[in-house]
């Protein structure tokens, strides 16, 4: 039986940020997801979360500074991303979180060396997660709206997870960004199933 949850950093967006969760429950919803629970107030959440009996199944890793979009792949930032795994990891304990998405973030430079320190850092956030419960997921991102992002495609994501010592990874398939960079939408969801953790729904080509 799907479970579904409301990613409250898209979704009631007309409301101020803490007001979306009430706006979840009262819509139906017994789950949510934001990317950036930090920059809101991770108590606040797990208070506005208790108050009205959700579950928080989904935050990402640090969006690092400007236009990075996530740390793991960026050559030079490894003690950065380091930092913001363990603030990610304690998030998600303090809100009961079931999943982390590992951002890899913008890559302009070399992409070898960017694919490189992408896979050195998941190893190490695996590490970190080990015996807390919490699933780390990794999500492409299609290069229309995030030209420079390392990862864009489920068949780049797979070849990750496929990596030794990565196989606790699993993907985060974003029905959107598949449709965009990749189409067929269904055939790719077949073609990766073993390998999902969590899916996202959005229209296309206007999300």
């Amino acid at each position: 039986m799907p479970r579904f949850s409301a990613n409250i950093s898209i979704l009631f967006n007309d409301l101020p940020f803490m007001d979306r969760f009430a706006a979840a429950r009262a819509a139906g919803f017994h789950a949510v997801e934001c990317w950036f629970p930090g920059e809101h107030g991770t108590t606040e959440i797990a208070q506005q979360l208790d108050a009205h009996g959700l579950e928080m199944v989904g935050i990402n890793t640090s969006r690092g500074v400007g236009d990075q979009w996530g740390l793991a792949a960026v050559p030079g930032q490894e003690a950065a991303f380091g930092v913001s795994m363990d603030d990610a990891l304690a998030q998600a304990a303090l809100l009961g979180c079931s999943n982390i998405h590992v951002m890899a973030g913008m890559t302009h430079g070399d992409p070898a060396a960017a694919h490189r320190t992408f896979l050195l850092n998941l190893e190490h956030a695996i590490r970190r997660a080990e015996g807390t419960g919490i699933t780390l997921l990794i999500e492409p991102l299609n290069h229309f709206d995030r030209p420079g992002y390392l990862l864009s495609s489920t068949v780049q994501a797979t070849e990750i997870i496929a990596q030794a010592g990565l196989h606790d990874l699993r993907l985060m398939f974003d029905c959107y960004h598949v449709a965009r960079e990749e189409g067929g939408v269904l055939e790719r969801m077949r073609a990766v199933w073993p390998h999902i953790g969590h899916i996202q729904i959005a229209g296309v080509p206007n999300r």
